[in-house]
């Protein structure tokens, strides 16, 4: 700790437990010192502190020391007494008042981060005010009987030499009545030093008739006694003092510069001399006298131990002592008080030891004595001079502590010498560094009076604040309390100091209940003291208190607006939070050369139409000579950024409102703000109230009586909405706003206006703009200024686009023809149209001569032979874009229709893109070309679940079985299987077994699955061509399933069912199919209408498609054996011998060498062996390779394990003709090789212990060098059952 004089608690010492000396003057010494706007006392004041005496002193030792510091406090006679209740809090209050008449400016200022506070000196963090209102709650405790060093030690006596008989003036002056009581009942030595002091105001009289007064005053009372003052020497009365020795002791508001103005030089130095004469050669040295007499007799009567048993003695028979306040329990006579006397002039000359001895000698007398009160105070007096003497902290806070507890014991009579001891004791942990000690010394002696207590409270927030560490949340707390209190006393401005220094801690927390608490009181205290801008600011900050009850939304906002009603105007209120704006939700959409159909073609990603449209719009180095170019060009540098706008069309700027409240809420007139100059210059004539963000504040806030601004209607169109909000409801809003003329635009924010009271404003930013306006081109971020600015150049004509009838909800696989509409409502001509779609398998263009027939009637084979209809090339329109006829030109007075194809292909959401691209005719524009941009969401449903199983026909070789099983997946929706078409190398397909009269075959209800049987043959033979097909071949390749009638048949090879069946083997393409070649399925549905009311709908068609299902297998060489199914023979004449036939088809492009082995019997290990060999080349039943969307399942047999022969047993039939037959096939031919059995018993027996090898010839295609081609391959006999029997 630093020297204890030199601390604040150091300093206090010096100024209250110093010499009091009272004061006797008559009414013409007032009245001369009054031209000087001073009272007598007021005048000496400041001459009464010296800094350096440098005055010898000698107390009780022999040692003299050197008193560097002294102070002398001087009091009226009037004066000397406690004051009233009323009268000390009197005093606080005018402290406070003081305080609070500073500039309103600094009232508004405050630190909102906490961590520039916590680095604040405690200096400049404390108000400077707290050390006078300490000193007036020291001061309301002063004049006490128990204490001494607030006893005068001496009397200044003045009178005027203007006075009638001066020396009976003085003399009267000392009466009995004039004197304090405390004087009077035997409390203070009456016997006191008397200084005479005769005070010559030179503006009154001639200074040689005051000589003569001094003279008879120094006959009468002593030469030493008595002294001449001499003041008013200015002649004018305008004497002014660079440094007004006055100035820092009035604390009134009167002007500083009357203070001493009759004051020369020469007086005020003449009143330094006299104060500091009456000081050091009459006061210090009678205390030095006082002293040492004192020491005398205390040592004499009390010292030693002898005189302390006396004491003591004495004591036991004493009765206790009352402590009545009226009846002095202490005379100034009694030792006890002559103690007290000697301790107390001790302390105030410095010399703590001395005074320190004394009060402990004491102390023990007002114990026994149960005098607690004298008890109480010298163990207070006994703390400071333990903190002066630097020594035992812990002894100066017991006697602290001690003091303080006993004052709060005695009750309210002691609450002041209480409250004085906790200043002292906390100035003494402070310090010492002990602030947190020090904040709880402060609540203790808070007291139930407010105006204090908010004091106090606020001393203990600095106190937790300068903690180590520093304690936040008590400090902001401790704040709130003192504000609070201070409101409770009606100073409502310490209240918002208090509430807005807490603010500092809770910003940024989660104590958002404190929070909104603080600034809710802060706006409704200012909007008391009619600061209405800084109230409304507050109050802002509380109104999206959505955390909050109900009730207290409700308190809230009714007193919001409250305020907003007592200032009599609408504001305009910058970043109002009612309510909230989802900053990063805003989107902003216009239109420049890209031009959209509707809202959700502007929210698709700019990516996804870049995509789409980069075969369309002219290639980058053809732009950059184009329309880029010349805007760079055109326009001026400011502007060459900017965004470029066509003008008549709107930009549209989407915004989300949330109401953050639990009650409803009108928000009306929610429009943009905007800015637009015709020229493109730096002058912009700003219309609409339009504001710029980069201006503050007060510059964004336009206060008006009607709240309406103007707007210049020639310039833009501006769209208002009104909407009204339930508690907690977001709505979207979306605003417009139409440039008309050119010139450059730019948006600034949006403005809307809150229960019609308050017009709220919110300013554009750069990061929460979310723009769909990306370039063709990446371009590097942007600033907010140019993002929102744009170039307005002349009208542009604009196609308008739609699809008719494009439905939202399909089931999967319908088909449909629909209508696109192109409209150009302006008289502008457009040219090369071309157009483009993302997704062709769902949506795709159509010839136009489809226009004006009736769908589905027109796709029916005999609507198709009396018509021609030209056909799509979709190897083409799914790759590049569609190109409209050149003598389609769109104008606003005739629209293009043109059809499309729609067939919903998958189950689940479909997004399609259309992109229609055409260019203007007016060369003189900056854009050339535009794009129009349609996007539609499609819901499929599933429908029909299908799939194909495909096998060999066991007794043809180029014919198969296909069974085809289709589940209805919906939950309502009935279908009609209409017919089953084949599209492949020629193929032939018929039902297994012919439709009888039954119509309801192919009916599927909901939920319900249906299998039906075909019969599928491969008419492309080695030498076949497509003249020489068979007409049954091509006629019976679309079967219908409901009769056997095929007049209904739908045409699968023309347009749509081509163009999607060339879509559908792209998407399901797979490689790796294996030999024999494929097929693809249509199976066309229709959907039954089952409601008999209303008119009857259009026929619905389902069109699925399943391709690449594989007829073949793995082996290129597949064979059948012809073999009877029975045989009758007579074995009592012998064995049966059984000639058979096997017919071989090679079908590769190659030709290939067969072996046929045949085997009688076939051991375990060999059988394996054969087995091993087979696995992945045997030809019959097998697995068909099919797509995701068609369920194929496999029939195939796996590798078969024959039984092993016992070597013991004896085969019941053997192969009889030879064992090995080899031969040579050419491509895609057949042969037929002849075989014998020869049977020894009757039974049913397998055929299938023979194995075919076959190996590829060499040749061209063969040493082509692809890896990939199997070249050889073995596989196992087909199982093949022949019975013989007995013949009768």
């Amino acid at each position: 700790m630093a020297d204890p004089e030199n601390t604040k608690l150091g300093r206090m010492l010096l100024d209250e437990i110093s010499p009091a000396v009272m004061v006797l003057r008559t009414p013409l010494v007032e009245e001369s010192c009054r031209k000087n706007d001073l009272s007598l006392i007021e005048m000496l004041v400041p001459f009464s502190s010296f800094r350096n005496i440098d005055v010898p002193v000698r107390t009780a030792s022999d040692q003299p020391y050197r008193l560097r510091e002294f102070r002398l406090r001087l009091f009226y006679n009037s004066d000397i007494r406690q004051r009233s209740t009323e009268a000390a809090m009197e005093r606080l209050k005018q402290v406070i008042t003081y305080a609070e008449d500073k500039e309103i400016s600094e009232l508004c200022s405050y630190q909102e981060e906490i961590e520039p506070v916590v680095m604040t000196s405690a200096q400049e963090l404390v108000p400077s005010w707290f050390q006078n209102f300490n000193k007036e709650l020291i001061d309301a405790a002063a004049f006490s009987e128990h204490e001494a060093f607030d006893h005068p030690v001496a009397c200044l006596v003045a009178v005027s030499s203007k006075d009638k008989d001066p020396i009976a003036k003085l003399v009267d002056l000392f009466n009995t009545n004039q004197l304090p009581y405390l004087l009077n009942d035997g409390a203070m030595d009456p016997k006191i030093l008397k200084y005479y002091l005769l005070v010559h105001d030179n503006q009154e009289g001639m200074l040689e008739k005051a000589t003569g007064i001094l003279a008879e005053m120094r006959r009468t009372f002593g030469a030493n006694d008595c002294h001449l003052l001499c003041i008013n020497s200015s002649i004018n009365g305008r004497e002014e003092h660079k440094q007004n020795p006055w100035a820092s002791h009035k604390s009134s508001a009167s002007n500083v510069k009357q203070f001493g103005c009759f004051l020369n030089k020469d007086d005020i130095e003449e009143l330094r001399n006299t104060m500091h004469d009456f000081s050091s050669k009459h006061v210090i040295p009678l205390m030095e006298l006082k002293i040492r007499v004192l020491n005398q007799q205390v040592s004499a009567t009390r010292k030693g131990f002898r005189n302390q048993i006396k004491n003591l003695w004495w004591r036991k028979g004493k009765d206790d002592v009352s402590e009545n306040p009226s009846v002095p329990v202490y005379t100034f006579n009694s030792t006890e008080s002559q103690i007290r006397v000697l301790g107390d002039y001790a302390f105030m000359l410095r010399d703590y030891e001395l005074a320190l001895s004394n009060y402990r000698l004491i102390s023990t007398d007002y114990k026994l004595d149960k005098a607690w009160k004298h008890n109480a105070g010298v163990q207070e007096i006994m703390g400071l001079a333990y903190f002066m003497l630097d020594q035992s902290r812990k002894d100066a806070e017991f006697c602290m502590e001690n003091a303080f507890t006993t004052y709060v014991k005695i009750g309210s009579s002691c609450g002041r010498n209480a409250t004085r001891c906790g200043i002292w004791w906390a100035e003494m942990l402070k310090a010492r560094d002990q602030y947190k000690d020090a904040a709880g010394v402060y609540f203790r002696i808070s007291g139930e009076e407010p105006l204090r207590s908010a004091v106090m409270f606020e001393q203990a927030a600095y106190c937790f604040l300068m903690s180590t560490p520093a304690m936040l949340r008590k400090y902001g707390f401790h704040l709130v309390l003192s504000g609070d209190l201070y409101n409770k006393s009606d100073q409502i401005k310490h209240a918002i100091r208090t509430y807005k220094g807490a603010l500092s801690v809770f910003k940024g927390t989660a104590w958002s209940h404190i929070r909104d608490h603080v600034h809710f009181h802060i706006g409704k205290w200012y909007a008391i003291l009619g600061m209405f801008d800084e109230g409304i600011k507050h109050v802002l900050e509380v109104l999206a208190c959505g955390h909050q009850a109900k009730l207290t939304q409700e308190l809230f906002l009714r007193e919001f607006f409250q305020i907003i009603q007592e200032t009599g105007k609408t504001y305009e209120v910058l970043r109002l939070q009612l309510p909230v704006i989802n900053f990063s939700s805003i989107k902003v959409v216009f239109e420049d050369h890209r031009t959209y159909a509707s809202p959700a073609a502007a929210d698709v990603e700019e990516s996804l139409w870049q995509a789409l449209e980069e075969d369309m719009t002219p290639s980058v180095a053809g732009l950059k000579s184009n329309w880029l170019e010349l805007q760079s060009k055109i326009l001026p540098k400011k502007y060459k950024e900017s965004n470029v706008c066509i003008a008549g069309e709107a930009i549209k700027v989407e915004v989300s409102f949330r109401n953050p409240l639990q009650i409803p809420i009108s928000v009306s007139n929610v429009s943009l703000i905007c800015k637009h100059s015709a020229e493109c210059d730096e002058s912009e004539s700003a219309t609409n109230g339009s504001l710029d963000e980069d201006k503050n504040d007060k510059e964004l806030r336009t206060v008006s009586i009607t709240g309406e601004t103007s707007t210049d209607a020639s310039l833009f169109d501006l769209s208002e909405v009104n909407i009204s909000m339930r508690g907690g409801e977001t709505v979207l809003v979306q605003l417009t706003v139409t440039p008309k003329v050119e010139g450059t635009f730019k948006l600034v924010g949006v403005r809307w206006k809150l229960s019609g009271s308050v017009i709220g404003i919110c300013n554009f930013q750069s990061d929460i703009i979310r723009k769909k306006v990306a370039k063709g081109k990446r371009k590097p971020k942007k600033s907010v200024k140019d993002n929102l600015e744009f170039l307005v150049i002349k009208s542009l004509p604009r196609l308008e686009g739609t699809i008719h009838s494009l439905p939202r909800t399909v089931y999967a696989g319908d088909l449909r023809c629909l209508t696109m509409e192109l409209s150009n409502p302006s008289k502008t001509h457009v040219k090369n149209l071309k157009m483009k779609i993302s997704h062709p398998r769902f949506l795709d263009i159509a010839a136009q001569e489809v226009m004006n027939l009736e769908f589905p009637t027109f796709l029916k084979k005999q609507a198709i032979s009396s018509r021609s209809c030209t056909t799509l090339d979709p190897s083409k329109t799914a790759k590049t874009a569609f190109m409209f006829p050149e003598n389609i030109a769109s104008s606003w007075q005739t629209p293009i229709k043109w059809p499309l194809w729609f067939r919903a292909a998958d189950p689940g959401s479909i997004s399609l893109y259309i992109t229609i691209y055409y260019e203007t005719e007016d060369v003189s524009s900056i854009i050339k070309y535009r794009t129009l941009r349609m996007h539609y969401n499609v819901e499929v449903l599933p429908s029909l679940e299908v799939s194909f199983r495909i096998s060999p026909s066991p007794s043809r070789l180029h014919e198969f079985l296909v069974c085809m099983d289709a589940t209805n997946r919906t939950s309502s929706e009935n279908f009609q299987v209409h017919q089953l078409s084949c599209v492949g190398d020629q193929w032939e397909l018929a039902l297994l077994q012919p439709i009888g009269s039954d119509l309801s075959l192919g009916r599927l209800l909901a939920g319900q699955s249906l299998s039906c049987f075909f019969r599928l043959k491969n008419c492309k033979t080695r030498g076949s061509t497509e003249d020489n097909i068979s007409s049954l071949a091509k006629g019976i390749a679309n079967v219908r399933l409901v009769d056997s009638d095929s007049s209904g048949l739908y045409d699968t090879s023309v347009s749509p069912f081509d163009l999607f069946h060339h879509h559908e083997r792209l998407h399901q393409e797979r490689h790796g199919q294996g030999n024999g070649g494929t097929v693809d399925f249509i199976l066309i549905a229709e959907s039954e209408d089952d409601t008999n009311s209303g008119p009857p709908r259009t026929t619905e068609i389902l069109s699925h498609y399943t391709c690449h299902c594989r007829v073949g297998s793995s082996s290129p060489v597949w064979w059948s054996m012809d073999v009877p199914r029975s045989v009758r023979h007579d074995f009592s004449s012998g064995f049966c011998e059984i000639n058979l036939s096997m017919t071989v088809y090679n079908s590769l492009e190659d030709a290939v060498s067969v072996r046929i082995n045949t085997l009688d019997s076939l051991t375990q290990s060999s059988l394996v062996t054969s087995t091993a060999g087979v696995s992945g080349n045997e030809v019959g039943w097998h697995d068909i390779t099919y797509l995701t969307d068609a369920k194929v399942t496999s029939d195939a047999i796996g590798a078969r394990v024959g039984k092993a022969l016992s070597p013991e047993s004896v085969s019941p039939f053997i192969w009889s003709g030879p064992c090995s037959t080899r031969f040579n096939l050419e491509p895609l031919s057949s042969a037929e090789v002849p075989l014998q059995i020869s049977v020894f018993c009757q039974g049913t027996f397998d055929l299938s212990n023979y194995l075919l090898q076959w190996n590829l010839l060499p040749g061209d295609r063969v040493d082509d060098g692809n890896e990939s081609t199997v070249r050889s391959g073995s596989c196992h006999g087909h199982p093949y059952h022949i019975t013989v029997l007995q013949k009768e």
